[in-house]
């Protein structure tokens, strides 16, 4: 072995990018093996490797007894004193031994620990170079589908997209350069599973602090965003400077900010809002592109009544609700939408529901009167 050894450490540290800790201990895992396999039942083995030569030094622990029943595990007191002076009985001595003849089996074995090792640690090393990438966005490249599922390229791995964190606007093709978000980064038998998403609101909040310098500053904060499949996104952001305009600095000049973004999602339609801590006010700029003529809070049950006219009512709504559901997902409270029209309907029958009411305990009142009078004669 020597400095052959080392020197294909050095070539494997340097092509793999893997520790080269974890490979000395991979060549000393390999060279116990070899010599277990050799010894058959030999059990307390230590390697020494010396990182400079390649020289490598192996010893067997051997209990100290009276008389020797299993040569290989132990060792008289007279033969321990030898090694070890101070040693004495039922201590372990450890016992120097010849690497040079492994054997063609043992050395065989040795190769597969080292390869099978090699191939733990660069899994390993996978895993810790994107775990710390969860709730992030990466650039990949799409390789090929798999029953709906996009497998994707990301550098020394690959990713998944599930088809549920795709959208159904999109399609890939293979070579196509896109950006993901990290969803989740596993573990399994065939090394390191990175799930990634299209769809995630993560996505398009990453890609805005990327595009847009006042956020990377901190002057302008990104809320809230809510996404959906179907091709539409809304996103909440505040100023925390007067003198800038949050919802301009994401539009940017002429509209390039955003439409860098809209491209890289494929034509998604976002609608950039500004945030307030006022819900009747947030709730107005989170239905836009619909005007919104009243809103009534009840923050017991985090509720909101909105009124708009009735040529805006279609607006606010959205095609299949997606409007409305937005606004409830950047919010998080129930939002109730009605026409002016509808409302008054529902203000004069419950006006009617009254009087109706109060002539019946008019009614009754005179019925017990009558009674009393009655009972009175």
């Amino acid at each position: 072995m020597g400095l052959d050894l080392i020197n294909i450490i050095n070539q494997i540290e340097k092509e793999k990018g893997i520790d080269r800790g974890k490979l000395i201990e991979a060549v000393k895992a390999a060279v116990i093996s070899a010599f277990k396999k050799r010894l058959n039942f030999a059990e307390n083995l230590e390697v020494i490797i010396n990182e400079k030569t390649g020289g490598i030094e192996l010893f067997a622990g051997k209990k100290v007894v009276e008389k020797v029943s299993e040569a290989e595990n132990e060792i008289l007191l007279k033969d321990a004193v030898k090694i070890k002076e101070d040693a004495k009985l039922d201590d372990m001595v450890m016992i120097p031994c010849s690497v040079g003849d492994l054997g063609r089996i043992a050395a065989q074995a040795a190769k597969q620990v080292i390869l099978q090792k090699v191939r733990d640690a660069e899994k390993e090393t996978v895993f810790d170079g994107y775990r710390d990438k969860k709730g992030n966005i990466i650039s990949a490249t799409v390789t090929r589908e798999d029953r709906g599922d996009i497998i994707v390229d990301i550098g020394k791995t690959e990713g998944i997209i599930y088809k549920r964190e795709q959208s159904f606007r999109e399609s890939f093709k293979r070579g196509d350069r896109i950006m993901a978000y990290v969803i989740d980064v596993k573990k399994n038998t065939r090394g390191p599973q990175i799930i990634l998403s299209r769809t995630h609101p993560g996505l398009i909040i990453k890609l805005f602090e990327m595009e847009v310098p006042e956020i990377a500053e901190g002057i302008v904060e990104i809320k809230g965003a809510a996404r959906d499949p179907s091709g539409r996104s809304k996103v909440s952001v505040f100023s925390n400077k007067k003198d800038v305009d949050a919802v301009g600095a994401c539009v940017g000049m002429r509209g390039i900010r955003v439409q860098s973004i809209v491209q890289e999602l494929r034509g998604e339609k976002i609608d950039i809002i500004e945030w307030s801590d006022d819900p009747a006010i947030y709730v107005k700029n989170a239905l836009s592109p619909a005007k919104v003529s009243s809103v009534n809070v009840n923050a017991t049950d985090k509720s909101i009544k909105v009124i708009v006219a009735d040529d805006q009512l279609s607006l606010a709504i959205g095609r299949k609700g997606q409007n409305v559901k937005l606004a409830v997902k950047l919010l998080h409270w129930k939002i109730d939408i009605k026409s002016e029209s509808e409302y008054k309907k529902e203000l004069e029958e419950g006006k009617i529901m009254t009087e109706e009411s109060e002539a019946t305990v008019e009614k009754e009142d005179s019925v017990v009167d009558r009674k009393e009078e009655g009972n009175n004669e």
